[in-house]
């Protein structure tokens, strides 16, 4: 546990060498990266964590910011070596706020279905959205992460098509997510004063983009959208995912990690 700022962070590390830091998704926590923690160590030094309000980081009062508990962890970590950021949805708009507020300290970004924080799009929202609201305001929880689970890891799939041992996981993560912040502990504040989604020309490292092909359309427009602006970006569908693609395909999720991470863009950048 990292304490900072009247919280306590969870964290685990394994392994040597190019560090590289997993942030996860806003309806996951550090969870989401099993297979990765355990087969990238191997090779890497890697890091996981629980975001303030997720999985065994309490949430408590007080302001923060996801960006500075970020910075906090790093900070403590002591790493002496540019890292390697994996951001997946939230965790993916966090990274990019901290290679923006620390550039020199980031070797390249891996960015899975994420925007940038400050994008709007005018894009359809699904159905679905509609009907959380409602669970919502009826204080129903259990109705919430069910319907939660099939926007963000059934995507446009059945139900019954994806692995249910995995989904069921992905149900717990967001539960717990979703008890902690019922508590209405603390107040999160913009990780930045300006947006991110004003500022992408500045990212001058490697960066690639995984998106789910069953994700919803907006994360494919905002995927889209930022090949327009950063200049050494390239992007991946991975088909039969939604918006946790490591989850859903997890082999060859790692394979696109390691052809990017061992690439010469990133090994002489």
């Amino acid at each position: 546990m990292l304490k900072t700022n009247n919280a306590s962070i969870y964290y685990e590390t394994a392994g040597r060498g190019q560090g590289i830091i997993f942030i996860h998704a806003g309806v996951a926590d550090s969870r989401q990266w099993n297979n990765e923690f355990i087969r990238l160590s191997k090779k890497y030094y890697v890091v996981r964590y629980d975001m303030r309000g997720f999985g065994k980081s309490e949430p408590v009062d007080g302001e923060f910011t996801h960006l500075n508990d970020l910075i906090a962890l790093l900070s403590h970590l002591n790493i002496d070596h540019p890292v390697i950021l994996v951001g997946c949805s939230m965790g993916g708009s966090i990274a990019l706020d901290y290679v923006l507020a620390e550039p020199e300290k980031v070797k390249a970004l891996i960015l899975v279905d994420s925007a940038p924080s400050g994008l709007q799009l005018d894009i359809p929202i699904p159905a679905k959205f509609k009907l959380v609201e409602e669970a919502d305001k009826a204080g129903d929880i259990s109705l919430i992460v069910e319907l939660e689970t099939q926007i963000w890891f059934d995507g446009d799939r059945k139900t019954s098509s994806v692995n249910q041992d995995i989904r069921q996981l992905a149900y717990d993560m967001n539960l717990v997510a979703l008890m902690h912040d019922a508590k209405k502990l603390g107040n999160r504040l913009p990780d930045s004063q300006i947006h991110a989604v004003k500022r992408l020309a500045e990212i001058i490292i490697p960066v690639l983009a995984i998106v789910g092909e069953n994700d919803i359309p907006y994360m494919h427009a905002a995927v889209n959208y930022l090949a327009t602006k950063i200049k050494h970006y390239r992007t991946v569908t991975i088909e039969n995912a939604a918006h946790l693609p490591n989850m859903d395909q997890p082999e060859l999720f790692e394979i696109l990690l390691l052809d990017f991470i061992e690439s010469d863009l990133v090994r002489n950048f």
